[in-house]
């Protein structure tokens, strides 16, 4: 099995993977596919596609981590100036894992929190977590507006990243509520980001957001722009939210 694609993906990252990540990422593939047979995790198939559009994709996320260096612009490839840091991360809504797992195989240094609602996918987690023999991974099965209201999570993460498939509006409501002041949200998202943008505007300045970057992506062969919408913790988010679970997605802030 090649995961030459997924090479040549991070390399134009500026991210060079070792047989090691390559060996961890070859079987994340192979038990995604059995798995998927049976519990339907992922609509996306195949060796290349998921290489394509699960790994490649969840990789782009390292070009916003923070760097140690205050810079008003995203860059073209991932800043490695970490400074040793310690990096908290919380991946909401993960489904199959992307993007937490395949930061986490990357740089396991991350202390990673994953946390999902559908008991199927924590099951997969869990065992993809022994699979890879990963530690400081945290899999947390509830919904992310009871996670954002328990002390021990909220306002306590550096980075927080959601790539589930919901309206920008939402995603801030799910996870700025977890992200410290002076964190980041970072949400990948598809062609419709600059309008889901304007129409979240308000919601994210009042759950203490500021818009940082919109930053375009182009995955290998995948058709369509892709964005990395990049948010930055600026103000603690007021008691009230994030609301009951439910209410975001039902009523989402205006």
């Amino acid at each position: 099995m090649s995961m030459e694609i997924l090479k040549a993906g991070a390399k134009s990252l500026g991210l060079t993977l070792g047989a090691h990540h390559l060996a961890r990422f070859e079987a994340y593939y192979r038990e995604l596919e059995a798995w998927n047979k049976r519990f339907n995790l992922t609509a996306i198939t195949g060796c290349e596609e998921i290489q394509r559009r699960h790994f490649i994709d969840s990789l782009t996320c390292l070009l916003a981590f923070p760097s140690g260096v205050a810079s008003a612009s995203i860059p073209d490839e991932v800043p490695l100036q970490w400074q040793g840091t310690d990096l908290r991360c919380a991946d909401v809504g993960t489904g199959a894992g992307f993007p937490g797992l395949p930061l986490k195989i990357v740089f396991p240094e991350i202390r990673l929190t994953l946390i999902e609602a559908t008991a199927k996918k924590v099951v997969f987690l869990e065992h993809m977590v022994r699979t890879l023999g990963l530690s400081q991974v945290e899999i947390i099965h509830a919904r992310a507006e009871d996670i954002g209201r328990l002390p021990e999570h909220r306002e306590q993460y550096d980075v927080v990243l959601a790539r589930a498939v919901a309206h920008l509006a939402v995603l801030a409501e799910y996870c700025l509520p977890l992200c410290r002041v002076g964190g980041r949200f970072i949400a990948p998202k598809g062609e419709d980001a600059l309008e889901e943008i304007a129409a979240a505007e308000e919601a994210i300045a009042l759950l203490g957001g500021a818009l940082v970057a919109a930053k375009p992506i182009t995955l290998p062969d995948v058709p369509g722009q892709r964005y990395l919408v990049v948010i930055d913790k600026v103000a603690k988010t007021p008691d009230r939210y994030p609301r009951r679970a439910g209410i975001p997605l039902k009523r989402p802030l205006p």
